[in-house]
């Protein structure tokens, strides 16, 4: 008889997320439950637990429904007020309005997870219930693993020849993700080639993103949404990760770069307390200006810095998908149980 954990890993206008963060995840926890020997099934297999990642109307529907017909309900906390402000036209008017529908969207769940100690602290602050835990999104570290063919495809594609140099980022094309500076570093580095690999629909885009697009360096490179396999190969053929984000729940293509064995430049902020510190990537005050962004880029493409990529890479194995794959099913597993296993943080947040 086939005893696997029956999931359903609800994807419904979750596809609309496909090539951000959220999609990412989702296919993250596909391999954390394949790998710890949970099976996938779709909503009508009679699933033993429905999990979520997305506060569309259709996800809270689908929670709703399956907590009707005695499934548990496993809710993914991806997004919080703070990183919706500074997204789209009109985000920060409608920011107030969210915060009230993803607290009635997560109290769907009979349990929530979410990905930082940062980010819990936040979702605490919504009333919810349910015992709320910290597991990371994960990375496959056996896909982003910076392969010298990936790094020479992307240059070549490129035009990079052995002495150029290449900054990339990764995300949509917001304000909170720092394109706007990143495109003032790259403007005050005209020697070096930067890349910014994501998009967004021009009408949601706020007018300082739209200006600093229209008078972008020749420099700079906008490669679109690119599917997974083109974003590996970025990450590769890069010298230096520059991620500008001032707001993250976790920031996964931080981790995707330091499975890739580039160095990672980040500005300082909430969601990297604890775990992604000094040691393992270049960090920028979160005031401090775009010179001072470029000086730390120039320092570390010139080899003045520190190399830091040796304990980024430990530290993208401790987050692999597969090594935290028993975390994920002991969490299904307490949500099975109807008890809460939320434990202290591990090694992963701050006992490194």
């Amino acid at each position: 008889m086939d005893r696997a954990l029956r999931v359903c890993l609800y994807q419904g206008s979750g596809r609309l997320a496909k090539g951000s963060g959220v999609g990412s995840a989702m296919r993250h926890q596909a391999a954390m439950l394949r790998h710890g020997g949970a099976r996938l099934v779709p909503p009508w297999a009679a699933p033993q637990v429905l999990q979520l990642n997305t506060v569309f109307p259709d996800s809270v529907l689908a929670g709703m429904v399956a907590r009707l017909l005695g499934m548990r309900v496993v809710t993914y906390a991806h997004s919080t007020r703070q990183d919706f402000e500074e997204s789209w036209v009109g985000s920060a008017a409608l920011a107030p309005l969210l915060e009230r529908w993803l607290a009635l969207a997560y109290r769907v769940g009979h349990v929530v997870v979410t990905p930082t100690p940062y980010s819990r602290g936040i979702i605490e602050g919504y009333g919810l219930n349910a015992p709320i835990h910290v597991l990371t999104n994960g990375v496959d570290t056996t896909f982003f693993d910076g392969d010298p063919t990936a790094r020479a495809r992307f240059r070549a594609r490129h035009g990079l020849g052995e002495g150029d140099r290449a900054v990339l980022s990764v995300g949509h094309l917001m304000v909170r993700k720092g394109i706007v500076e990143f495109i003032e570093v790259a403007r005050s580095m005209p020697e070096t080639r930067f890349f910014w690999a994501g998009s967004m629909p021009k009408a949601a885009m706020p007018p300082q993103v739209r200006l600093a697009l229209e008078q972008a360096p020749p420099n700079l490179t906008l490669l679109g949404q690119l599917p997974p396999e083109g974003v590996r190969d970025a990450y590769a053929g890069a010298d230096l990760f520059c991620f500008l984000s001032r707001e993250e729940t976790q920031g996964i293509v931080v981790l995707e770069a330091l499975a890739s064995g580039v160095p990672v430049l980040v500005r300082s902020i909430g969601a990297y307390e604890g775990w992604l510190t000094e040691g393992v990537v270049h960090t920028a005050p979160g005031s401090a200006s775009t010179l001072d962004i470029a000086r730390s880029a120039r320092a570390i493409l010139d080899g003045d810095a520190p190399d830091l990529v040796p304990a980024g890479r430990e530290l993208a194995r401790l987050h692999d998908v597969r090594a935290v794959s028993a975390e994920l099913l002991d969490i299904l597993g307490g949500a099975m149980a109807g008890v809460s296993r939320a434990g202290a943080p591990n090694d992963r947040w701050g006992k490194r």
